[in-house]
């Protein structure tokens, strides 16, 4: 998708590439007295975390990324933002080949490729929430499941406390529990599993600063809360029964292609069915009732982080 505005003389444009797991995102924005706007947003699907048994980056994803990569290229040549940002997260910090990638895609932007430590990412996330969270005190939980970890991160205002990032994602999690794309119950229900112990772990770490909200970021649970008010279950926002109601609605397909759900991009199908197992897991292992969303995440972190070191951020 790729949304675009005229460009105004004597203001500053600046970029954030996010090299996800699953899709990469260029953002870039112009900052023009002191506000934030956005000027162009394009994001591809990937699925750079698709690996091979051993881990590893497949010549199909790596080729798909460079592809991305081009069309990126064109518009930045285009628009020349200055600086620009290019971070990687899950899928290039497990794979042992992952300078097979890295350094064509260097050479293709001409730009460095920071490959950014699950806590660094699960930071830069919650600095791109929290420029949308009114000036609020009381503790909050950021949580952003991608394509091959999940990043949550608990914090006031905008001071993070306490920043974890599990490797639990909607493409890792689609290879591991619905290989070949076949949806049954028993599948469904061994991947929701594990992701509820998997996260159950961080409830006992994060209790001792209980939360007033939990908010969602990011494609993959916005995703869900788009096929949740589109079937009439909820205004805004995911809670625990919508999102077991939906499991019921994917159940009722056998194969990830067979799915139509109102709401639900096309590039999303692969993908949902591990989506929502994860995201009942989190619900369950962090006894979640109700999550908020938030359209800010990662890229929008590293843009006014950008701001904050040129000095320009306010």
């Amino acid at each position: 998708m790729t949304e675009t505005a005229s460009r105004a003389p004597q203001s500053t444009y600046l970029a954030a590439i996010d090299l996800g797991s699953n899709s990469f995102h260029l953002n870039i924005a112009q900052l023009d007295c002191g506000q934030i706007r956005p000027i162009h947003t394009l994001s591809e699907r990937v699925q750079l975390g698709e690996a091979t048994h051993t881990g590893a980056l497949t010549q199909a994803a790596i080729g798909r990324g460079l592809t991305c990569l081009e069309h990126f290229k064109q518009l930045l040549d285009e628009t020349g933002p200055d600086p620009v940002r290019v971070v990687g997260t899950h899928a290039l910090r497990r794979a042992a080949n992952r300078q097979d990638f890295i350094i064509p895609a260097e050479a293709l932007l001409g730009l460095p490729i920071e490959i950014l430590p699950g806590e660094e990412e699960a930071r830069l996330i919650y600095t791109g929430v929290a420029h949308t969270l009114s000036d609020n005190q009381a503790p909050h939980l950021v949580v952003d499941v991608g394509g091959g970890s999940t990043e949550f991160i608990l914090g006031s205002n905008a001071k993070p406390i306490r920043l974890e990032s599990l490797p639990l994602g909607c493409v890792s999690y689609g290879e591991a529990f619905f290989s070949g794309g076949d949806i049954t119950a028993a599948r469904f229900d061994a991947a929701c599993y594990q992701a509820t112990q998997d996260v159950s772990a961080l409830y006992q770490r994060f209790n001792p600063t209980p939360w007033q909200e939990t908010i969602g970021a990011s494609g993959t649970l916005l995703a869900l809360e788009r096929i949740i008010i589109a079937a009439g279950w909820r205004a805004s926002g995911i809670d625990r029964a919508s999102l077991i109601a939906l499991r019921q609605k994917l159940l009722t397909f056998h194969h990830v292609g067979d799915i139509n759900l109102a709401g639900l991009s096309a590039h999303r199908k692969a993908v949902v069915t591990a989506g929502l197992a994860i995201t009942l897991g989190i619900f369950d292992g962090l006894h979640l009732t109700a999550m908020t969303t938030s359209t800010s995440a990662l890229r929008e972190g590293v843009i006014h982080e950008l701001l904050a070191q040129s000095g320009h951020e306010q």
